[in-house]
C-alpha cells in the first residue's frame, strides 16, 4: 500500500525517509536478508517509548527509495525499522518538527524556526561526525564519534547554552552535535 496522507503529512514521512536512506547510504555495508513487515513493525516501535510507538505511523523504505506504509498511526510520530544493512541498530522514530527539521537538514534548508522536535533513537544510534552535518565516513578531522541510543532534540538553539559543544564529546552525558551549524542539536543518551 502506497501512502495516501495530507501534504504536510507527506511532506513529514518524506523528510524522516530521506534521513533513513541518507543515513542507510553513509552506513551501507552489504546486502542483508529483507524484513517481513511484521519484523519492521517491531523494529521500527523498539526506537521509541511504548507510549509513542504504539500509536505511530510505521513506515518501510523500500529499495527505490520510496516509503510505503505499515501502518497507520494516530499521533503526530513516524517510526522507520532498523537498516538491515547498516552495522547496529538503527530504527528511528519522530514527531513532526523532528521531520521538518530533518527535511531542512538533507536540502541544505534553514531549518523552521521555533519548532522544538524530538527524534527517538533507543535502539542504537548512528556514528557520525560530531562536527560536520554532511560527512558520510570517519576522516582525518571530521571527528567521528559512536552516538549510542539516545533522543535527539532539534529546533532547539536557543536552549543549548551550557551544554558541552566539544568535537569529541562524552557521548555518555547529554552534548550538543554538529555545533555551530544550522543543525545543531541536543544529543541526550539513554543508556
Amino acid at each position: 500500500m502506497r501512502i495516501a496522507t495530507s501534504t504536510t503529512g507527506l511532506a513529514a514521512i518524506l523528510s524522516f525517509a530521506v534521513l533513513s536512506i541518507a543515513i542507510a547510504h553513509a552506513q551501507h555495508s552489504g546486502a542483508a536478508a529483507p524484513m517481513s513487515d511484521e519484523q519492521m513493525i517491531k523494529s521500527a516501535m523498539s526506537a521509541a517509548p511504548p507510549a509513542v510507538a504504539k500509536d505511530a505511523t510505521i513506515v518501510a523504505i523500500e529499495k527505490d527509495g520510496k516509503t510505503r506504509e505499515l501502518r497507520k498511526g494516530s499521533n503526530e510520530f513516524t517510526c522507520i525499522p532498523d537498516n538491515p544493512n547498516s552495522p547496529g541498530p538503527d530504527p528511528m522514530c519522530g514527531d513532526k518538527n523532528a521531520m521538518e527539521w530533518a527535511k531542512a537538514w538533507m536540502d541544505h534548508k534553514e531549518p523552521p524556526a521555533n519548532k522544538v522536535g524530538f527524534l527517538y533513537m533507543l535502539e542504537g544510534g548512528t556514528d557520525a561526525s560530531n562536527t560536520d552535518p554532511y560527512a558520510t565516513a570517519p576522516s582525518a578531522g571530521n571527528n567521528w564519534i559512536e552516538t549510542g541510543p539516545h533522543v535527539m532534540v532539534v529546533g532547539a538553539a536557543k536552549m543549548m547554552e551550557g551544554y558541552p559543544r566539544d568535537a569529541k564529546p562524552d557521548t555518555s552525558k547529554p552534548y550538543v552535535m554538529w555545533p555551530g551549524t544550522p543543525y545543531e542539536h541536543v544529543m541526550i543518551p539513554v543508556r
